[in-house]
């Protein structure tokens, strides 16, 4: 962050407050509008009990570029532990460690726990059902270690299935049905060389047939499970156009299930740090994936995205190209890409100048 500009106002966490902090700068409440400490202070465990009366109980403050700097190098565990707490109450923790076993056992056995498997799908479309739509976006946007990208993908993708699912309006059944796809999809990526998974560069064409192979491999993983699950998940790279993988299926005979998958593998994708590429906010994946419509993407899916995604990022916090971080306030459904922020008090329609970067993790 070190583009960031050190006299701007920016929302930062009121728990990265500290007895015995100088404040440098004046900050204010989590409308940016109410003074609630002058600069020259010094905290102490009194004052910031205070100042969370004053902010009435919510976590967000604001402050500038240069306190934000002071703050994170006195508590640089406040960002982790922000996410890992929302990770660990929503179970997507327990979510991503029970995935984490199953790819280690498909790697050393070749095999898959079933009963484990739906129990643990079952765990998360429940989990989706009764979680704040919002609070489910902001797991799957929130950035992640690189080297936990194969199971935070798969859960990733389970919990969108199922958000997408209970935005279409589906029954709990087929809920749990797509989160259990979501889950499996990329299963076959156990058999692919870790060279090729984590190259930090575009693919060749060799290396690229050899990674279509991991929807064969999923087929073949899923023997055990349903058929219309197996076909789902092995068929999450095919497009409507027919121009997809592995068997170059063409609009419906393409099962709704792996339609909805694709859009939720696609997104999850885009949204993700990999070793070859920053995030992309979710703001240019959606407007990426309406983009592919009506050829390559389900315009029927997306359109579930288009109508309901927005107003689940109003409000959020976002990283903005030029380093600062900004508030999302207006999202326009005809310029998706770029919405109005809120920077230091101004809100201003972003643009190829001065866009949002990624979702900030402090949320």
């Amino acid at each position: 962050m070190s583009g960031i500009n050190e006299s701007v106002l920016m929302p930062a966490s009121i728990r990265m407050l500290y007895d015995g902090m100088l404040v440098q700068d004046d900050v204010y409440d989590a409308d940016s509008d109410r003074l609630l400490v002058r600069a020259g202070n010094t905290l102490n465990a009194d004052q910031i009990e205070r100042i969370h009366r004053l902010n009435n109980g919510r976590d967000t403050i604001y402050v500038t570029g240069r306190t934000h700097k002071i703050m994170v190098s006195k508590r640089p565990d406040i960002d982790i532990d922000s996410r890992v707490e929302v990770e660990e109450n929503t179970g997507y923790v327990e979510f991503t460690n029970t995935t984490s076993k199953m790819l280690e056992s498909i790697t050393d056995k070749k095999d898959i726990n079933k009963d484990a498997l739906n129990s643990a799908a079952t765990d998360i479309s429940e989990r989706v059902v009764s979680t704040p739509p919002d609070v489910v976006m902001s797991l799957i946007n929130s950035m992640a270690p690189v080297d936990e990208y194969l199971q935070r993908h798969s859960v990733n993708v389970g919990m969108m299935n199922g958000l997408i699912g209970q935005w279409m309006g589906l029954d709990r059944e087929q809920i749990d049905k797509l989160s259990l796809i979501g889950l499996l999809h990329d299963c076959g990526n156990t058999f692919m060389p870790p060279s090729v998974l984590t190259a930090p560069r575009k693919l060749t064409v060799v290396e690229f047939e050899v990674i279509k192979m991991h929807t064969v491999h999923t087929n073949e993983l899923l023997a055990s499970f349903p058929e219309d699950v197996r076909l789902a998940a092995s068929s999450h790279h095919e497009r409507v156009d027919g121009s997809g993988y592995p068997k170059s299926l063409f609009g419906g005979n393409i099962p709704l299930e792996a339609r909805i998958t694709a859009v939720s593998d696609m997104y999850d994708a885009m949204v993700s740090k990999r070793p070859y590429r920053l995030p992309h906010s979710p703001f240019h994946v959606l407007a990426t994936l309406i983009g592919l419509c009506p050829a390559r993407l389900d315009s029927d899916v997306v359109n579930v995205l288009k109508e309901n995604m927005p107003k689940e990022l109003i409000n959020k916090t976002a990283t903005m190209s030029d380093g600062t971080i900004g508030i999302i306030r207006e999202i326009d459904p005809d310029d998706i890409e770029f919405p109005k922020v809120e920077l230091s008090k101004r809100v201003v329609k972003t643009s190829t100048a001065l866009y949002c970067v990624s979702m900030y993790t402090d949320d």
